[in-house]
């Protein structure tokens, strides 16, 4: 890790998100959930509403939104529970969301994502998991950045995965122009950039009082693996070997997410990446658990910065 005290919680890899908000008042707080319309994504707002927060589900089907809305309502009796389109695909989406946006935003949890599609590329030409799960996301939290210093003591949640693993954000050729495209790679390069991006946003935000963590969910069966098949899914827990972590409930997957954007055991934390409810310990060549070195890297992270702001610029 970086030499600091690890972070450690109550809660393990079995824990739910409403065991991890148990007792935890948010009345007042705003949220944004991206992708707060299926998978995690889901009972991570269920979890928030149910504390009080107001929360905006941010999301590409409107229809699936409302509905989901409405069910988190009746769930929570929550009535401040809210739809806006997000396409992070799109820069004028991302863009119109936070025009629209006003007043304080407290938790922004950036949950949506793309996972393993064949190769595809955006209007600019960026392969579509590094312009969805980070470039996207990139726009929308700093192009809401005034609102969250606004908040005083605000969080960002960057959910990412243990596919990081897999990739370090290639600098030299990030959307595939001249090296061979797998799904893979590209998901774990985008899942890095996740990591990369909480570390270099915990440095340049500590002065606004907002702090930004990033974290694996575990393996969750949700509509993220419309592009992985059975087969596919087979294949990577066999690679895995005996000691694949099991699947989660959707419940059971958001409960890091939650804990990272309320539990107080996390005041004043940034900059870090937690699964199964604890801060991650060092990957270790071989292993599926833990975060890599180069995920925590000040350097890429400063750089990714800096790129990201001249891909948005462009």
């Amino acid at each position: 890790m970086t030499g600091t005290t690890r972070i450690t919680t109550p809660f393990n890899a079995e824990s739910t998100a409403a065991e991890v908000m148990a007792g935890i008042d948010l009345s007042g707080r705003r949220a944004i959930v991206t992708g707060g319309a299926s998978g995690i994504g889901i009972e991570t707002a269920r979890a928030l509403a149910g504390a009080g927060a107001e929360v905006t589900l941010a999301v590409r089907n409107i229809e699936a939104g409302v509905r989901t809305a409405e069910e988190i309502t009746a769930a929570t009796g929550n009535k401040q529970v809210y739809v806006a389109p997000l396409e992070l695909a799109d820069r004028t989406s991302v863009a119109a969301l936070v025009t629209a946006w006003e007043g304080p935003l407290h938790i922004l949890v950036n949950n949506a994502g793309v996972m393993a599609p064949p190769l595809t590329r955006t209007a600019e030409g960026w392969e579509l998991q590094f312009a969805t799960n980070h470039l996207g996301h990139f726009g929308l939290a700093t192009g809401l950045h005034r609102a969250l210093a606004e908040a005083g003591g605000a969080r960002v949640v960057s959910v990412s995965s243990s596919a990081h693993q897999r990739s370090s954000v290639v600098f030299e050729d990030i959307n595939f122009e001249r090296r061979e495209y797998t799904p893979w790679e590209g998901y774990g390069q985008s899942k890095t950039a996740n990591v990369l991006f909480a570390v270099e946003a915990s440095k340049r935000w500590a002065a606004d009082g907002i702090t930004v963590n990033a974290l694996h969910p575990g393996g969750i069966r949700t509509g993220l693996q419309r592009y992985v098949t059975e087969e596919e899914l087979d294949r990577l827990r066999a690679q895995a070997g005996p000691n694949a972590p099991a699947w989660k409930t959707p419940e059971q997957g958001a409960a890091t997410s939650v804990l990272v954007a309320a539990s107080p055991l996390l005041d004043g934390i940034s900059g870090r990446y937690f699964e199964d409810c604890n801060e991650a310990v060092a990957h270790q060549p071989g292993s599926r658990v833990g975060v890599t070195a180069y995920a925590l890297d000040p350097e890429a992270a400063a750089r990714l910065w800096v790129v990201s702001e001249e891909l948005l610029a462009a």
